[in-house]
């Protein structure tokens, strides 16, 4: 097999799961979701997933533990206090920034 036709059929499929997995709750559910635990835990699927992808990134993007969980702090508690996505973003790299030239002195 060529390796056009297998990639080709290999779109073909992933493109297939993905439209089956997105048409089947539609097609499930005909009426307007009333079950508050139904909403609540739709609501917070896409948060649970994306810190599920996040957070491993996070610890094995730097050389040690230390600078990595002090970003993970600091986009914490920015984030908390509802400042903007790049200044969350710009923080947290200076401090892992200055986190990693304070531990290379040592």
């Amino acid at each position: 097999m060529s390796e056009t036709l297998y990639l080709c059929i290999s779109i073909a499929i992933m493109a297939g799961v993905t439209y089956l997995i997105r048409m089947f709750p539609l097609a499930l559910v005909r009426g307007k979701i009333k079950s508050r635990f139904v909403l609540d835990f739709l609501y917070y699927i896409p948060y649970a997933v994306l810190s599920a992808m996040t957070i491993p990134a996070i610890f094995y993007s730097t050389s040690s533990f230390i600078s990595a969980s002090v970003g993970l702090l600091i986009a914490l508690v920015l984030a908390f206090f509802e400042r903007g996505l790049m200044t969350v973003a710009a923080a947290s790299c200076a401090g892992v920034f200055v986190t990693e030239l304070i531990l290379s002195l040592f």
